[in-house]
């Protein structure tokens, strides 16, 4: 059987002083070209793609690339240059909390870069129910996701709240626990009273 690694496309480009890594969102199976227009104007981006099988009606399978986050780009700027972002063809918006675009975070972007030599990575709906847990061990180590069970193994949904993305990957059963958010006693009140944000695309 012949392994095949698990693609990704990214665009590196000079340091950016207080850059931040945005998600851009795009018009449909407009990902590749939105990278193609960010990497001319030199603006870091990157875009994570994972193999998927596909029979034509010829009986030939072939592996397809496809971003792994549909109609997301994610882009590494100083929020003061995500005009620049705009101005890209098929970049419809940033992600934001109304109107402050809001960063992805740095940890997230990090697992996803080191992580796509293993197998088993791909799309999974969005969930919002479910067993949370954190993982403390392996490439994910740090994140939190909602547990899935199956009999062939122990897989974990890790979500993007930001833009209501997930994936599912294989994990040790060993490398997770329960989650635990750590919130002061003192301002457990007040957030209780708070009502969560959704965020928006402008």
């Amino acid at each position: 059987m012949i392994s095949i690694d698990i693609p990704k496309l990214e665009i590196a480009a000079a340091p950016v002083p207080e850059a931040r890594w945005y998600a851009a969102y795009t018009a449909p199976c407009r990902e590749k070209r939105v990278l193609d227009h960010l990497a001319v104007r030199e603006i870091e981006s990157f875009l994570p793609l994972y193999l998927s099988s596909r029979k034509w009606k010829n009986g030939c399978r072939v592996e397809l690339e496809r971003p792994l986050f549909p109609g997301y780009v994610f882009v590494r700027v100083a929020r003061m240059d995500r005009v620049r972002v705009l101005e890209v063809p098929s970049v419809l918006s940033i992600v934001s909390r109304g109107c402050v675009p809001e960063p992805v975070d740095d940890d997230a972007i990090a697992a996803l870069r080191d992580s796509f030599h293993l197998k088993g990575l791909e799309p999974h709906p969005y969930l919002i129910v479910g067993e949370r847990v954190s993982i403390f061990d392996g490439p994910f180590a740090g994140l939190s996701g909602i547990i899935l069970r199956k009999t062939s193994g122990l897989r974990v949904v890790i979500t993007l709240d930001l833009i209501m993305q997930s994936i599912a990957i294989d994990v040790n059963i060993d490398d997770v626990e329960p989650f635990q958010e750590m919130i002061p006693v003192a301002r457990k009140s007040v957030l209780a009273n708070i009502p969560r944000s959704q965020p928006e695309i402008l």
